[in-house]
């Protein structure tokens, strides 16, 4: 089996099993008990704070650990934006991007249906790309929150985050990142992003489901979505998944050291396989933009073909993919990601989303293009029948 669904999830790295498997057996204590057990799973729990904080830039009170980037892109959206919130519905806003993932989107319309906020979409061009002179023209006085994603889980595009935060800036509003796709392949340094929040799944990066992150900037208040013994200093109550902390901050420092050698080789594996593709599948249409995307996706829509359908006879011949968002898999309806970027709904239902993990190779790929080569052409050709 060749394995190009990196971007729904990846398998956890030995290492990583190394590391967090002391906290499920003999160091199994709760951080919060005064005693040796607990004193040692705190003490692994604030190590793993620290490392999180170092390939982030920032301090380690400022990492709350979560359940994952979707409970991270929830606490974001609702606990920043609640923070903020003013007496007068009016005066409510908060700006996301029309190609956000459903983590953010929901949490924008929760926010909309319950606590009576304006969601203010961003348009993206064709390529996926927010405008930053759109999202200058957006900003309000009563804007609480922008949330806009680092890079795309569907179709790889990354987005110019820096300049987007300085605009937010500029006008005093915090801003949020879902890095859950770009973490392990893109800069993580939140001071240089300029941003004030950022989430990261464990699970992307060859830690356990399960587990995540939310950076917020000390300034930025947070309104907790879960209440109870005040831990992860009252912006996260419950007790602690040590183990899991200790597998994400193992996870993302192993990625950290990795990046700047493995994002360069991948990316032009990744070339390589786009123009294999777009050289010899006819009609074959690559989405997002073609030059600031992820090293690790290349994005496809066949027209004429059902995305499903080349997926079910990609994995006959040994190919794994998916047709986009993992979060999303069984909907009949057509790819918001991709009707934004204009394409019409017959043909974002073709997609085929192929996303590297870090050992791809070179021979794997060459074995995948002539995969898609045929299941296209199976596909079509039950087409004209």
């Amino acid at each position: 089996m060749i394995f190009l669904d990196a971007a729904a999830t990846t398998p956890v790295r030995r290492e990583v099993l190394e590391a967090m498997w002391p906290y499920l057996s003999g160091e199994f204590g709760n951080p919060s008990s005064h005693h040796t057990l607990g004193e040692a799973a705190a003490s692994a729990l604030a190590g793993a704070r620290a490392a999180v904080a170092k390939v982030l830039g920032c301090r380690p009170g400022e990492v709350t650990f979560t359940s994952g980037g979707t409970e991270a892109d929830n606490l974001a959206l609702k606990g920043v934006a609640l923070a903020r919130q003013s007496a007068d519905p009016a005066l409510n806003r908060v700006v996301i991007s029309a190609v956000e993932h459903p983590a953010v989107e929901e949490s924008a319309r929760y926010l909309e249906r319950i606590h009576g906020f304006a969601v203010d979409v961003l348009p993206v061009g064709a390529d996926g790309r927010v405008s930053v002179e759109a999202l200058r023209a957006m900003l309000r006085p009563e804007t609480a929150l922008v949330s806009i994603m680092y890079a795309n889980n569907e179709v790889g595009t990354v987005q110019p985050v820096a300049e987007l935060a300085a605009v937010a800036a500029e006008h005093g509003v915090p801003f949020h990142t879902d890095a859950v796709q770009a973490a392990g392949w893109m800069p993580l340094d939140v001071k240089a992003l300029g941003v004030d929040a950022l989430s990261i799944s464990g699970h992307k990066l060859g830690a356990p489901k399960g587990s995540g992150v939310l950076y917020v900037r000390g300034r930025v208040r947070v309104e907790p979505l879960v209440h109870g013994g005040g831990q992860e200093r009252g912006r996260r109550s419950g007790t602690e998944n040590v183990a899991g902390a200790v597998a994400l901050a193992t996870a993302l420092t192993l990625a950290h050291a990795e990046r700047p050698e493995l994002a360069a080789r991948v990316a032009g594996l990744r070339e390589r396989f786009i123009a294999s593709v777009l050289d010899t599948v006819p009609g074959a249409l690559l989405t997002g933009h073609r030059t600031e995307r992820l090293p690790s996706v290349a994005s496809f829509c066949f027209p004429g073909t059902s995305g499903e359908s080349v997926l079910l006879e990609l994995e006959r011949l040994g190919v794994v993919c998916s047709s986009g968002s993992a979060c999303a898999a069984g909907s009949d309806a057509p790819s918001h990601v991709l009707l934004a970027l204009g394409l019409e709904a017959e043909v974002a239902q073709t997609a085929v989303r192929f996303s590297f993990n870090s050992t791809v190779t070179a021979d794997e790929l060459e074995q995948a293009v002539a995969a898609v080569q045929t299941a296209v052409g199976a596909v079509q050709g039950l087409g004209t029948r």
